[in-house]
């Protein structure tokens, strides 16, 4: 089952085809990437845990509407096209899965 940690996030985007792993800006902020283009970003220093994903415009208002608590427009992104995610608890780990797969996905399109 998945859980809603650092290293199990980290696991699942990294078990994605092609993705690579750096810590580009600095040494707290985890980067991945594929095809070269970032598609999530977790914060590890902090509590709790957060990460930005990107997102549909229409699906970021919605999600961002739906869970005001645990879904932000994208700390230091694009607010259109970014949501920051806060693991609080009070998302689904599915819906955490899905948020971060669909994000994925959006920028492996985009070449």
């Amino acid at each position: 089952m998945f859980q809603t940690d650092a290293e199990s996030i980290r696991k699942y985007a990294l078990a994605l085809p092609g993705v690579q792993e750096s810590f580009p800006f600095d040494e707290t902020t985890l980067v991945f990437k594929v095809d070269n283009k970032i598609f999530l970003l977790l914060a590890l220093d902090e509590i709790p845990l957060r990460f930005n994903a990107k997102c549909l415009p229409d699906e970021a208002i919605e999600l961002r509407e739906n869970f005001p608590q645990s879904i932000i427009p994208g700390y230091h992104m694009n607010k259109k096209h970014w949501n920051t995610i806060i693991v609080n608890g009070n998302l689904k780990p599915s819906l955490i899965k899905d948020l971060i797969e669909k994000s994925y996905k959006l920028v492996q399109k985009i070449k």
